[in-house]
């Protein structure tokens, strides 16, 4: 598991330019799959398996794209004015290093503020990449980039950039490489565009038209000093109850916690005031569709160093093997 998330987090893909990635999951899974699409805005469209008479079709989403920076102005010195792709904290940009996808690197700093003690916003930060003038810059406008950290292994805990949702992408990898047989038809789906709005999924969803739908996603924790959320590091996998964008189906929340609690794995319920996940996309489309979001506990998301406890990760797996091994009973 160390390694895939290694391998894919380490990987640019930036939200509408996730190619490189699904390059790299598409060669994982292949020899593991019945069918492999990519369709119209890039997802990757996973299927194993076909529906018995007491099956179901489930859509498994985890979003491939990360959230990084667009070039929008070159000023006379050659400094990089930029936008965000995705939900950027302007207070995490500070000092952080960007690489571009056309190999082109730099640093973040900001404009100088008479009042120390105010933050900068994000209008106010450029990327130094050491030109001159916009001759000799490397980057021009459009041109898109991430923030480039090194995976800090703590041993038991991972911190790097894009967890946020490699790690999502990394347990579906794993569940479609270990499972073997189910009475269901399973198809996972690794969305692109979700830090924009869940674009990605919106096509999809109503492509595989499924029976039951379940993202896989990070979320927010409250075990930092200052923290109010009832999820922790190391407490197992988080069962989705509502977030800022949806309300997960009860019937599949206690699908879910049931499965859990006969296997004998930790879980934690999750109730995320702000934000969303393409779970809310999958319940939405064409008459509705019953769904759930099986969350990993993550700390400081959308920063350049997000970090997971990686007994979380393999709890996930596990529970997430047991869901879709078995005949789904929602009731």
């Amino acid at each position: 598991m160390k390694e895939i998330i290694q391998k894919l987090v380490a990987i640019p893909g930036p939200s509408g330019f996730e190619g490189r990635v699904r390059d790299a999951i598409q060669n994982e899974v292949k020899p593991y799959a019945d069918s492999v699409q990519i369709d119209a805005l890039g997802n990757l469209i996973v299927t194993k398996g076909k529906k018995s008479a007491n099956g179901k079709r489930i859509m498994l989403a985890a979003h491939m794209d990360e959230i990084g920076v667009i070039a929008t102005h070159i000023d006379k010195k050659g400094f990089v004015r930029f936008s965000n792709l995705g939900y950027l904290f302007a207070r995490n940009c500070m000092a952080a290093h960007v690489s571009f996808l056309n190999g082109a690197r730099g640093v973040v700093n900001g404009d100088h503020l008479e009042d120390a003690s105010k933050l900068h916003s994000l209008d106010q930060f450029f990327i130094d990449v050491g030109a001159t003038s916009p001759k000799d810059c490397p980057v021009k406008i459009g041109d898109v980039g991430v923030f480039e950290r090194p995976v800090i292994d703590l041993g038991k805990r991972l911190i790097s950039k894009a967890l946020d949702d490699r790690i999502g992408c990394a347990i579906l990898v794993k569940a479609i490489q270990q499972i073997k047989e189910s009475p269901n038809e399973l198809v996972f789906v690794f969305t692109t565009q979700e830090e924009v709005s869940n674009r990605g999924a919106t096509p999809a969803a109503y492509r595989v038209d499924p029976d039951l739908g379940l993202a896989v996603d990070v979320t927010d924790v409250g075990d930092t000093p200052t923290g109010k959320m009832e999820v922790s590091l190391g407490k197992g996998p988080a069962i989705k109850v509502k977030d800022g964008g949806m309300i997960a189906d009860p019937r599949v929340v206690r699908w879910m916690t049931d499965t859990a609690e006969k296997a004998g794995i930790p879980y934690q319920m999750e109730i995320l005031l702000g934000g969303t996940t393409d779970a809310r996309t999958i319940q939405l489309t064409r008459a509705g569709v019953p769904t759930g979001c099986l969350s990993i506990p993550t700390r400081y998301i959308h920063s350049p160093a997000e970090m997971i406890d990686l007994e979380d990760v393999e709890n996930s797996l596990t529970l997430l093997l047991d869901l879709l091994r078995n005949p789904v009973e929602i009731k």
